[in-house]
């Protein structure tokens, strides 16, 4: 496994859209995968820079700290963009936000457990029953937060996530077909999406639930339904339709605004390569790396990254030429980390970085698979992070914090201590030892910001103003 690119664990950042008192602590891990190759070109800032543009222009509060994305209309919110936030904001340790996105679903939720897919504002639901992509990332996301900040709060994370995929079992997996519905009251054999299939959210199901034989059993479903959709259809490479009958033919019934009846591979399923991508980096699976491979030979039949426009019949023409769309092409980079070659995966990168765009659903993929990229989706079960150390556990005070000109440290006792500063991308701005019961670090010249203060290896967040 290559590195992806130079960091430090740690990567604590101000979140300058918020006042001072609203300072949110976000952390990047950038962990190495189990499986297949990152870039190698990304940028320290890259992460914070697309995070921070991502929030600030579509999470919109509601009352009593409940948090909604905007959709388009703004006026608008659908569960779908709710996941993606929940699944953005535990991946960057954004619980603020997190928590408020999770709170706004339950808020919303029908009698089955799971949202109505689509809520006026912050005020009544006016899309009704749910949209099986919502839960999952959904579900993931609780599972992240589960792991990453416990479960004392207000919030109890893993009960949560376990009520949501009991709830996806019973009433979004179709009873004796193990055909992943679209929904929770249509679809399964008569028709369901591939660009739902997040077959390695399946297998941390799986696991998390004691229950692995069933999800294993719905992600060898997903697989059969992708081979027969390609097959019979005489399909490109990766083109699967984005709607289909659960033996690969074209579906009949169909969400309403379906493209071309379903049969193009165009916004549906443009999510798919994306979606397996996760299973093959997560999980190593080798349906996953045979779809991902396909992924990969399709983008260089047409000349590479900067040449994937947004959408194609399952012939592979495209639909249209005229401009260039980060949902399709972010999905592509993510399954290149199943490639080899470095040099195509950085590519896949680059180009999806270039391909900047303000509509709702193009920005918040692109956010997305940046993070995925990046090593910041990573399996919640076998990657734990780290977490901030809280003051109050230690025999020491820091002070003021925030500062402005200079940060005290005032220790109980004068034991030898090692003290170093590190700026927000990991550069390393002080080292000593330290063997007075007082110091007086200087930070005046620093911008402001959020820094890292290591103390005998334990981490502490320094706010500058």
């Amino acid at each position: 496994m290559l590195k992806c690119y130079p960091t430090t664990v740690w990567l604590l950042l101000l979140f300058v859209s918020l006042s001072s008192a609203q300072i949110s602590e976000i952390n990047f891990l950038n962990k190495d995968y189990a499986y297949g190759i990152q870039p190698s070109n990304i940028q320290a800032d890259d992460l914070y820079d697309v995070y921070v543009a991502w929030r600030n222009t579509f999470a919109s509060p509601c009352s009593n700290g409940r948090y909604r994305i905007k959709f388009n209309p703004t006026n608008e919110t659908v569960s779908e963009g709710v996941a993606y936030g929940m699944l953005l904001s535990a991946y960057a340790n954004d619980k603020e936000l997190f928590d408020g996105l999770w709170l706004y679903y339950q808020d919303f939720a029908n009698a089955n457990g799971v949202m109505n897919w689509k809520i006026d504002g912050c005020s009544n639901a006016i899309g009704f029953n749910g949209a099986t992509d919502a839960e999952l990332d959904a579900a993931i996301a609780l599972i992240v937060a589960d792991k990453r900040w416990g479960n004392t709060g207000a919030i109890n994370y893993e009960t949560d996530a376990k009520t949501l995929i009991n709830a996806i079992k019973n009433h979004e997996v179709e009873a004796g077909t193990n055909v992943l519905k679209p929904g929770d009251v249509w679809g399964g054999s008569t028709n369901t999406s591939p660009s739902y299939f997040a077959t390695g959210y399946f297998r941390v199901f799986g696991e998390y639930m004691k229950d692995a034989t069933f999800w294993n059993t719905v992600a060898d479903t997903c697989y059969d339904i992708i081979n027969a959709n390609l097959f019979k259809n005489n399909a490109a490479y990766n083109l699967v339709s984005d709607w289909c009958k659960a033996d690969g033919n074209y579906a009949t019934v169909l969400p309403g605004g379906a493209h071309n009846q379903g049969k193009s591979y165009y916004y549906d399923s443009a999510r798919a390569p994306w979606r397996i991508a996760i299973d093959y980096v997560w999980h190593g699976n080798s349906k996953a790396l045979d779809y991902s491979v396909l992924c990969n030979n399709f983008v260089t039949a047409k000349g590479g990254f900067n040449q994937i426009y947004p959408g194609y019949n399952q012939d592979g023409v495209p639909i249209s030429t005229d401009y260039k769309d980060p949902v399709f092409t972010g999905a592509y980079a993510t399954a290149g980390m199943s490639s080899s070659t470095q040099s195509f995966v950085n590519n896949g990168y680059t180009e999806l970085k270039n391909q900047s765009k303000s509509d709702y659903f193009s920005a918040t993929l692109r956010a997305i698979y940046m993070f995925t990229l990046s090593g910041n989706t990573y399996n919640p079960l076998q990657e734990t992070p780290l977490s901030v150390t809280e003051l109050d556990d230690f025999s020491f005070e820091i002070y003021p914090n925030p500062a402005s000109d200079y940060l005290f440290v005032n220790f109980r006792s004068s034991r030898p201590k090692f003290i170093r500063l590190y700026s927000i991308n990991g550069v390393e701005l002080l080292r000593e030892p330290i063997n007075t019961s007082e110091i007086r670090l200087d930070i005046k010249h620093l911008k402001s910001g959020v820094y890292l203060l290591n103390i005998d290896e334990d981490n502490f967040k320094i706010v500058k103003l």
